[in-house]
């Protein structure tokens, strides 16, 4: 599906204010180095105004804070925030292109006594459990499980093949994509007397606040008891694994490949960066930023920036891979020493 937006449209829905041909016409986006034709692109930096001169793009949305007097072939749309603005012509247009449904397709089971709100949506072989509840607008797609007793807040959207266990309760204006699971067994076992690894049955739950988004095939187990807790507004990326009775805080970012594991408690306004692992039993505190590949051994008392593994605070770490990289010649200069004593 292809659409398409004039510069008077963009104009009239960001508020912005146009100079050049108010009819220039866009039926795609471009980033502003290899702007096309017929592409729409932004500038939200001083640095790349240069561009202008030589874009081919039909419509460039820019900040108004950044200057530019010289002459350009694209349309203009000024606005405070080029990339916010972006941001909120991207959702427009996903709307467009991938429009909330509507109905209940068939085949599909819905557990007797489960009320779905009419302005839902049921994808073909969704399978939905007793005791389930739905809240308004849920977009529940193909292939997806609810188990018995799930609450599933307004907006929700659950993509093609997710899995909510048993009694796990999400919130309002959550977005699931497919595959994530949420709620299977966390990792608990203990040896016997023999040393045969018995499971410990897990018979809590997880939650998930408001405004959270999780992403493809990532996983978030349930507690042993108790809850599993995710606060409202986090994002978490792509395979992403959570384990049992952690605790992450609203409006953190957790993106590919992070492992977290069991009773971790992670505070708000914190960045786990890809492949970071964490411990079971220890607490980052709120607004903590951890760079990729980082290993969290142990508790972090104070809030910063920290990298390596295990962690140490980023300036430190910097360095350290100064010296690392120098190794080899810092060797040779201690064995050429240790010849002439």
């Amino acid at each position: 599906m292809k659409i398409s937006f004039t510069a008077e449209q963009i104009a009239g829905f960001l508020g912005g204010e146009i100079r050049g041909n108010k009819d220039a016409c866009v039926s795609d986006v471009s980033g502003i180095e290899e702007a096309r034709e017929g592409t729409l692109c932004f500038l939200s930096d001083e640095k790349y105004v240069h561009y202008l001169s030589q874009t081919k793009a039909a419509i460039v949305l820019m900040s108004k804070s950044i200057p530019f007097e010289g002459e350009t072939q694209a349309t203009l749309i000024l606005v405070d925030n080029a990339r916010a603005a972006v941001a909120s012509l991207l959702q427009m247009v996903s709307e467009v292109l991938n429009p909330r449904k509507k109905g209940i397709e068939q085949p599909c089971f819905i557990a007797e006594g489960v009320e779905v709100p009419e302005d839902a949506y049921i994808g073909a072989y969704a399978y939905i459990a007793k005791g389930v509840r739905l809240g308004k607008g849920a977009q529940i797609y193909p292939h997806t499980y609810l188990g018995e007793n799930v609450s599933l807040g307004d907006n929700c959207t659950l993509y093609d093949g997710v899995k909510v266990y048993y009694n796990c309760r999400i919130g309002n204006d959550c977005i699931l994509h497919a595959g994530a699971v949420i709620g299977a067994d966390g990792f608990g076992f203990e040896p016997d007397a023999n040393g045969v690894n018995r499971k410990v049955p897990q018979i809590g739950n997880v939650v998930i606040e408001d405004d959270v988004e999780i992403g493809a095939n990532s996983t978030i187990d349930r507690a042993m008891m108790g809850t599993t807790r995710v606060g409202k507004n986090t994002k978490i990326d792509n395979l992403v694994q959570i384990g049992h009775n952690c605790e992450v805080g609203e409006s953190s970012f957790l993106c590919a490949q992070v492992g977290i594991a069991g009773s971790t408690k992670v505070g708000k306004h914190c960045i786990l960066a890809g492949q970071v692992g964490v411990a079971g039993h220890i607490s980052i505190p709120d607004g903590t930023i951890l760079g990729a590949q980082s290993g969290v051994a142990g508790t972090i008392r104070k809030p910063g920036t920290y990298m390596g593994s295990p962690a140490i605070d980023a300036a430190l770490w910097r360095r350290a891979q100064v010296v690392i990289k120098n190794l080899p010649e810092i060797q040779k200069v201690i064995n050429e020493i240790e010849r002439n004593k």
